[in-house]
């Protein structure tokens, strides 16, 4: 037999060393510990009926924070984008219409997933920071006919926080399915799925639930397309009955469920039922308005001009003139150790965004982010032009 042409790797003899950080970004978020030990516990096998009565669990949880009784309720294993491709794979098939409302880079991402599907995908535009009326969504609606359209409640990107009442009824009105995005927004910002008529609604694990990036929660119809979606891992026929979504008496084995994920997720789903999911909508808001209030002290603008469409876990503060925005966020980060980020997609270049959700919405945490900004705009280079 050959010697070993690959030697082992030096870097792996070595201890892991994470370092603590605060995670102030658009996401991820800080982990409590009390949910790095609800990972911690031991695994056990993804069939094992312990494991399924975690899962319906979850499913219970998901159902009181999105404020549904669909029982088509699960997890999908993956980040954001697995999410939405299960949603968009599962209800759009070739040649369909298909319409998105594109005012920052998650509405860009959906319309390119469908068309990679081979979607006819229309979309409607609005510049970073704004939002559209439901009349321009209905005259979009009235235009296109798509079978899907697709919005992003909380717009991380631009830090919109779109509202929601009365599209769902548009969208039924014109036999369409209503998408709603609400990776940014759920648990940070009032939503109601059932009432405000929202057939297909995901999000993450990893902003106010403060769960490790792992698990992206998805609740929305069956049995949509006459044809097989073209994901298998994605198929909601298999997931819905994994997650005992089907009616059947039986689960079948589809893939491996991360169930240290799974243990994970609810606990931070327990956290959030303990505070109330009301109690979690004020005190972001009262936060994100402290937080505002304390930035426009400071003589900084907020890049969202509206109130009502600030997103009150994210926000967007236009990039101080003069300034290297790079160069800002380095500086926080290495002598503050807080993370903090700068623009994503149509908002690079305009915008600092610090993300407040979950057990990182409070006021002590404010004060820390306004005085390393205040520190950095002290600190770092200032052009005179």
């Amino acid at each position: 037999m050959p010697s070993l042409s690959v030697l082992p790797p030096k870097c792996l003899q070595k201890p892991l060393l994470v370092p603590h950080r605060h995670m102030f970004g658009p996401g991820p978020s800080n982990v409590p510990s009390r949910i790095l030990e609800a990972g911690a516990n031991p695994v056990i096998g993804h069939m094992h009926p312990e494991i399924f009565e975690i899962m319906n669990d979850i499913k219970s949880g998901v159902q009181y924070m999105f404020q549904t009784q669909n029982n088509m309720t699960l997890a999908v294993s993956g980040t954001g984008h697995t999410a939405m491709e299960c949603a968009i794979f599962n209800t759009v098939e070739s040649g369909d219409s298909v319409l998105t409302a594109v005012n920052g880079i998650w509405g860009e991402r959906a319309a390119e997933m469908a068309e990679r599907i081979g979607a006819r995908v229309n979309t409607i535009v609005a510049p970073p920071g704004g939002f559209f009326t439901n009349a321009e969504i209905e005259q979009a609606l009235s235009k296109y006919r798509p079978v899907l359209f697709f919005l992003a409640h909380g717009e991380s990107s631009t830090g919109v926080l779109h509202p929601l009442d009365g599209i769902g009824q548009l969208c039924q009105r014109y036999n369409c399915l209503f998408l709603v995005d609400a990776v940014a927004s759920i648990g940070g910002a009032p939503l109601h799925m059932d009432q405000q008529g929202i057939d297909i609604l995901y999000t993450g694990s990893q902003k106010v639930l403060n769960a490790p990036p792992e698990k992206n929660v998805y609740i929305g119809p069956i049995g949509i397309r006459k044809s097989k979606p073209v994901s298998f891992f994605l198929d909601l026929n298999w997931l819905a009955n994994y997650w005992g979504c089907d009616g059947k008496p039986s689960r079948v084995y589809h893939h491996t469920g991360p169930v240290t994920a799974f243990f994970s997720l609810r606990e931070s789903l327990a956290v959030l039922v303990e505070e109330g999911l009301e109690n979690s909508w004020e005190r972001h808001q009262k936060v994100a308005e402290y937080f505002h209030t304390g930035l426009e002290s400071m003589g900084l603008k907020l890049f969202v001009k509206e109130k009502k469409a600030r997103l009150p876990t994210v926000t967007t503060i236009v990039a101080p003139h003069g300034y290297d925005w790079k160069e800002i966020t380095s500086y926080i980060m290495k002598t503050h150790n807080i993370e903090i980020s700068g623009g994503l997609g149509p908002s690079v270049g305009l915008v600092l965004r610090v993300g407040l959700m979950g057990c990182n919405s409070s006021k002590a945490n404010v004060d820390m982010v306004l005085g390393a900004l205040k520190d950095a705009l002290k600190h770092c280079h200032k052009s005179k032009v």
